[in-house]
């Protein structure tokens, strides 16, 4: 009687992994905005938190959310 092996499917497509890739890129970008003085310039005191927002409300769930892909 032969054994009959499953198939692993991939938990994250192509397309999550990308988005994934960009939603951690633009958290560190927004850390290390976050750390560049002075703490009133629009870097550190807009952007950093507009990256920091996006990237963890809007593009880490978009890349957890997003159908799978046939590749892997």
């Amino acid at each position: 009687m032969a054994v009959r092996r499953r198939r692993r499917v991939p938990l994250l497509g192509r397309r999550n992994k990308r988005v994934l890739w960009i939603a951690l890129s633009t958290i560190a970008l927004g850390y290390i905005f976050l750390s560049i003085p002075p703490a009133e310039g629009f870097l550190s005191l807009t952007l950093a938190p507009l990256l920091l927002v996006a990237g963890y409300c809007v593009l880490v769930p978009l890349a957890i959310l997003l159908g799978s892909d046939a590749g892997g």
